[in-house]
């Protein structure tokens, strides 16, 4: 029996032993690649921030991932989410790391996790939770014992947290890669020798905690050897690491760019996206991530900036609603098929280079077995031909053709073989709306704060609204003054000065209305100044701060002011003589919050309900709550909520907190144009930008696991003041599809769940202008190519198409024209 025993114990301990063997993955690096059980890869990444979107969405999401061609999803870490309170922490619902980590697994795919745990973002204060700035003798993101702790706390429990699951891939796990701090070397200077110090802590730290796979560092050119540090920006083509022994890794690659209050839509090309991608492979890089491959939506207050808009959609290559944005998901898709059919030659092949001047250049890969080559034209205005071993090659400018066998070009950057979708808003087929809508409201009690003056906590000195530990946007500043009429300041000619931040500002004295003031996105700092009739005796003001997001990015950032850092004055004039009394050093009270909020009037469960009227609705009027009920839109496409007609203020469907609107905030009137975005040259935010004029965000995303089946509630809470009567529920989805192929190549044109039901335009030539506006050009084949496209497409959801001869007949096209099949039909 003890040998029978011993036997067993022998043979469970080789179990481990094989089955530890067989199911970890061996993650290592050296100047070519990340290797993968000792193999060069080449990996395309994207980011998917778990907490911008809803867990039923997750699997849809990466799924379409692995579909366009990816390989991992990134993610960055959310501190100020999972621990919004010193040592509590959440990871339920959308916050449930670890579900999403496993969903990627499920789908097959690696995992990046970008622990940071600073992240920028764009989210409220960068991710750092605001009690971490307010513990005594606290200094962010340097060297200091109490945020050092803290952060080593944090980082710490993510990784035990990962480990637990066995989400390394040492493990057996989908994470190969982590990171640890963020962008820090483009503020690194401001923090001196201290700074040098922290990433060299950092990096210590992070690799004592013995995950076995490596750490990175982005935007850190002086990252220690131990991790790798990589790029981040629109191009990343001329990055060099600052280790020979690191492979060249590009960890945000900006698919678009993120909008504010006030701001244009912002839109970079699929040609110049696909460039940035093609370029950076051809000069030797192995590791690309997309920032964002799905931007999806700041739920709630997460939203930073300030000024950041709720909407997060980035332009990426999945909507903020998770469909495909075409044409730059399949032009990319399309790029990262022929890159993976190169893997092998890209990470082992030798290099070498041909010049051709005027910025255009060939890199050739070669093994023993095969060659492939990347011809590459710079130039943002000339197109550009060739002769490679004795053939000609017409290369476009601002374009990089790849030649898996350097004789056939696959693909060209600039060229896009994939359909375009113009989505369209639809009204909700399930009920009438607005009409049907019928709305209640109340009145939020401002009598408590504005006339009265009550509040929480009292202080001789004007305090940063970052004290409040960010649980609400709205913190009341409140004074008493106590005048008479022999007092030097007092006059017919009487005004309040407040020397206030960036944040919005509602100003009340002796609970009467006086006005409201904010800046813009970038601008921290305003003056408000406004006549006051003030009278003998006590007056009460009250001064009503609301906050759009907390700054995330910059040195220091946390130094930032937010709230009213005064000085706050009442300034009497009488003829030539100005009298000025500063408030600042008086007692103020602060109250944090707003008592609808603290009722939470907009849970379906409140004990509020008799409180809500339904007579006589208020419109225009500030500090309002309205509620209405609605059915959730048919079928399955995405819903959104438009708020044409409200002011300011946020949204909750069934109590799930859409994020804070502003439909009255409009875009400049400036800086669009009418004609087609040129993707040629280098892109930048301001490049390419739309909805001049309009509202920054009319419209807000409603995921339908927010949704009841049937009957749903609707409340808002209006801080400045609107009309209901207009809002409705729509659903997105393809309203008119264009396809797009050069000649040779399928058009592949889909509807994504509907029916062709007709085409309006088809030309195989050389048709001119875009999805949506285009027109035959100077030649065209001689077959009728509206009729073929019906007989192929109508009636189905999605068709192929070869752009050719053989199906379309012979033009009458010079042979220096460049053919393509362009094709719009009605989804």
């Amino acid at each position: 029996m003890q040998n029978m025993n011993s036997l067993l114990l022998v043979f469970f301990f080789f179990v481990t032993i094989f089955t530890n063997f067989t199911f970890s993955t061996n993650v290592s690096y050296d100047g070519r690649a990340i290797t993968i059980n000792g193999q060069r890869r080449i990996i395309l990444s994207g980011s998917i921030h778990y907490p911008r979107s809803t867990t039923e969405m997750w699997p849809d999401l990466i799924k379409k991932s692995k579909e366009g061609g990816l390989d991992a999803i990134e993610t960055y870490v959310f501190w100020n989410a999972h621990e919004p309170l010193r040592r509590q922490y959440d990871f339920s619902g959308n916050l449930d790391l670890i579900r999403f980590i496993k969903t990627v697994q499920d789908e097959g795919l690696y995992a990046v996790l970008r622990i940071g745990p600073y992240v920028c973002a764009e989210w409220n204060f960068g991710g750092f939770p605001m009690w971490l700035d307010n513990l005594p003798g606290v200094e962010l993101r340097t060297v200091n014992d109490v945020y050092m702790s803290e952060m080593k706390n944090f980082t710490t429990l993510i990784v035990d947290m990962m480990k637990e699951e066995k989400l390394f891939a040492s493990q057996g796990g989908p994470i190969i890669l982590a990171q640890i701090e963020n962008e820090y070397g483009n503020v690194i200077a401001s923090y001196g020798d201290a700074g040098k110090a922290y990433v060299n802590w950092c990096a210590n730290m992070a690799n004592s905690l013995d995950i076995g796979v490596p750490w990175i560092m982005c935007q850190e050119n002086d990252a220690p050897e131990s991790v790798i540090n990589t790029c981040n920006g629109w191009y990343c083509d001329q990055f060099t690491p600052n280790n020979p022994n690191s492979p060249k890794m590009w960890t945000e690659n900006w698919t678009g760019w993120f909008k504010n209050w006030g701001g244009k839509d912002p839109s970079r090309t699929a040609e110049d996206l696909a460039y940035s991608v093609a370029r950076f492979y051809q000069l030797g890089g192995t590791f690309q991530n997309y920032y964002m491959y799905h931007g999806g939506t700041n739920f709630g207050r997460t939203a930073g900036g300030p000024y950041i808009t709720t909407s997060y959609d980035y332009d990426a290559p999945l909507n903020e609603y998770g469909s495909l944005n075409q044409p730059k998901y399949g032009h990319l898709k399309q790029l990262h098929d022929v890159l993976h059919s190169i893997e092998n030659v890209l990470t082992y092949g030798n290099i070498s280079s041909m010049d051709f001047g005027n910025s255009v250049s060939a890199t050739i890969y070669s093994t023993n077995d095969k060659k492939s080559c990347f011809f590459g034209n710079a130039n943002s205005s000339l197109d550009a031909t060739i002769n490679y071993q004795g053939v000609s090659y017409d290369i476009p400018a601002w374009s990089v053709s790849i030649l898996p066998d350097c004789k056939n070009v696959v693909y060209n950057t600039a060229k896009v073989n994939t359909q375009t979708s113009k989505m369209i808003k639809v009204a909700n087929e399930a009920e009438n709306e607005p009409v049907v809508l019928k709305w209640s409201w109340m009145q939020e009690n401002l009598d408590e704060n504005a006339l009265l003056g009550k509040g929480q906590v009292s202080a001789s000195h004007l305090l940063d609204q970052k004290v409040a530990n960010d649980v609400s946007d709205y913190l009341w500043y409140m004074t008493r003054l106590d005048l008479d009429e022999n007092d030097p300041i007092w006059s017919k000619n009487m005004s309040i000065r407040v020397n206030a931040t960036g944040q919005i500002m509602h100003a009340y004295i002796n609970g009467e209305y006086l006005g409201s003031q904010w800046a813009t996105y970038g601008i921290y700092n305003y003056v408000f100044e406004k006549e006051i009739k003030l009278k003998p005796g006590k007056n009460q003001i009250a001064l009503l701060s609301a906050t759009l997001g907390f700054q995330n990015y910059g040195a220091r950032f946390e130094m930032t002011e937010t709230g009213l850092p005064g000085p706050i004055q009442i300034i009497g004039k009488n003829g030539d003589e100005t009298i000025i009394k500063d408030l600042s050093t008086h007692k103020w009270t602060y109250k944090v919050g707003l008592e609808g909020l603290e009722n939470k009037l907009f849970d379906v469960n409140t004990n509020y309900s008799s409180k809500w009227l339904t007579d006589n609705l208020p419109v225009k009027k500030m500090m309002t709550w309205y509620k209405t009920t609605f059915k959730a839109p048919l079928g399955e496409d995405p819903v959104v909520v438009d708020l044409i007609g409200l002011g300011k203020g946020f949204a909750w469907v069934n109590g799930n907190n859409l994020g804070r609107y502003w439909p009255s905030f409009l875009a400049d009137v400036d800086g669009c144009s009418a004609e087609p975005c040129d993707y040629r040259g280098s892109y930048d935010n301001n490049k390419c930008v739309s909805n001049c004029g309009q509202p920054s965000q009319r419209w807000y995303h409603v995921p339908r696991s927010f949704m009841n089946k049937d009957v749903n509630e609707f409340v808002v809470f209006e801080e400045f003041g609107g009309n209901p009567s207009l809002v409705s529920f729509q659903t997105v989805r393809p309203g008119s599809v264009c396809g797009n192929a050069y000649e040779n190549k399928d058009m592949e044109i889909s509807c994504q769940g509907k029916t062709i039901s007709d085409v309006k335009f088809a030309s195989f030539g050389d048709a001119q202008g875009v999805c949506g506006s285009f027109e035959k050009g100077t030649c065209e084949a001689k077959n009728d190519a509206i009729s073929i496209v019906k007989n192929a497409c109508v009636g189905k959801e999605s068709c192929s198409i070869q752009a050719s001869d053989s199906v379309f007949g012979a033009t009458n096209c010079e042979a220096s024209v460049s053919k393509r099949l362009a094709v719009e039909v009605v989804c």
